[in-house]
């Protein structure tokens, strides 16, 4: 039996479909949901219901999240279910403002993927928003990397050098290096090699571009510098990575 049959084999005995929100329910500092292909919740945890002065999940299922949260956190909520939803790239990692308990803003780290059915087609975006501390001092220095985060994936196609993030957000190489470090467990390095990574895959698996327009694309200088990297971090070629998306689904 494989994998997906194992699977399977285990969904059909549930009575319901499993959405995975009671295990969320219990863990305070993390916002979890699912969403449609309208971009409308259908599954929420009691962190969420909480933060948004709700009684119960039912007030949130069907609602989307510009008629959930005020502006402008709202629109920009569902503005990246919308990119996704129409074949975007996925959130990992992302550092925004969430509205705590209160109606306070506070910073958090948001990951966003697409749900895909048999065919492979995108109907609906399932994500975790994780709270960051939230003292003063920490927050002014979010506020910063926030900017530096921003310019890298609006960037990605481009050059990226360590000093010249460092100056844009004030601090030295060494100072941004440890709070990406903090934030994500990675050197800024590494960081950056991730954001060119996971861009790749997306567009791997959702477009017909040529190795070598992806390449250029995710800031690569040619094909073969492009492939090597990405061999190294996924474990194999860009071609078969490819391959194996498709025929997965």
């Amino acid at each position: 039996m494989n994998a997906h049959d194992i699977q399977q084999n285990f969904f059909d005995q549930l009575h319901r479909p499993w959405l995975a929100d009671e295990v969320f329910d219990s863990v305070p500092d993390c916002v979890y949901f699912v969403k449609d292909r309208d971009g409308k919740y259908i599954a929420v945890n009691q962190t969420l219901v909480k933060r948004c002065g709700r009684t119960s999940k039912d007030e949130i299922i069907g609602l989307r999240a510009n008629k959930l949260f005020p502006a402008p956190l709202g629109e920009s909520f569902t503005e990246q279910d919308l990119a996704i939803l129409h074949n975007g790239p996925p959130i990992r990692g992302q550092l925004e403002l969430h509205l705590y308990p209160g109606g306070n803003q506070g910073w958090c780290l948001t990951w966003k993927e697409p749900v895909t059915d048999g065919n492979g087609d995108i109907i609906g975006v399932a994500g975790i928003s994780r709270d960051l501390p939230n003292r003063s001092e920490a927050a002014n220095a979010l506020d910063t990397v926030s900017l530096v985060l921003k310019h890298i994936d609006s960037h990605i196609d481009q050059p990226l050098a360590v000093k010249d993030l460092a100056k844009l957000a004030g601090f030295s190489p060494y100072q941004l290096d440890q709070r990406i470090r903090t934030l994500f467990g990675v050197s800024i390095g590494q960081f950056i090699t991730r954001r060119r990574i996971e861009h790749a895959c997306h567009l791997l698996e959702r477009t017909t571009d040529s190795l070598s327009f992806i390449a250029l694309e995710c800031g690569y200088s040619d094909q073969s510098a492009f492939t090597r990297q990405f061999r190294q971090s996924v474990g194999f070629p860009p071609g078969t990575y490819r391959e194996r998306k498709r025929g997965k689904s």
